[in-house]
C-alpha cells in the first residue's frame, strides 16, 4: 500500500513538472488577427488566429493587408500593423514577483506597445531593436515605425 501511494505521488509530481515547463513556454496569445498574418516558429508556419499561443523566438509577419494583436502574460499588448516583421527575441516574466525583461525586434512595419508589469517594474527591461537601433521602453504606451 505504502509503495502504491508513493508511485502515485510521484507521478503527480512529474505531471505537475511537465504542466509547470508547457506553462513556461507561452509568452502570450494572439487575441486578433485579420488579413495575411503568419507566425514562424522554427520551420513551422502557423496561420495567425485567435488562441494561437506564441513562444520566445515567433516571428510575427503580416502582409498588405494583416494585422495583429496580441497579449503577453505580463499584460503587454502588442498591436502589429501592415507589412511587418516582429520577432519576440527575448521574454522573461515571474508573475509572482513581476520581474522580467522582453527584447522585441522590428524588422520592418509598425508595432505599437502598450507595456505591462515588466515595464512598471523595472523602466529600462522593456526593449525594441531596429535595423538602426535600440530604445528602451520608458513609457506606457508607444509606436515603432520601421521604414
Amino acid at each position: 500500500m505504502r509503495g502504491t501511494i508513493k508511485s502515485v505521488g510521484l507521478g503527480l509530481l512529474i505531471a505537475a513538472g511537465l504542466s509547470t515547463a508547457g506553462l513556461a513556454a507561452e509568452i502570450g496569445r494572439i487575441k486578433t488577427a485579420v488579413g495575411s498574418a503568419t507566425v514562424q516558429r522554427g520551420t513551422a508556419s502557423i496561420p495567425a488566429a485567435p488562441g494561437v499561443t506564441l513562444g520566445v523566438k515567433d516571428v510575427l509577419t503580416t502582409g498588405r493587408d494583416g494585422r495583429i494583436g496580441l497579449t503577453f502574460v505580463d499584460n503587454s499588448r502588442f498591436a502589429v500593423g501592415p507589412n511587418a516583421r516582429v520577432v519576440l527575441a527575448e521574454f522573461e516574466f515571474d508573475d509572482t514577483t513581476h520581474k522580467g525583461r522582453s527584447l522585441t525586434q522590428v524588422d520592418r512595419g509598425s508595432l505599437a506597445i502598450v507595456s505591462g508589469q515588466i515595464a512598471k517594474e523595472n523602466r529600462d527591461a522593456v526593449k525594441v531593436r531596429t535595423p538602426t537601433s535600440l530604445l528602451a521602453a520608458r513609457g506606457t504606451r508607444f509606436v515603432v515605425d520601421v521604414k
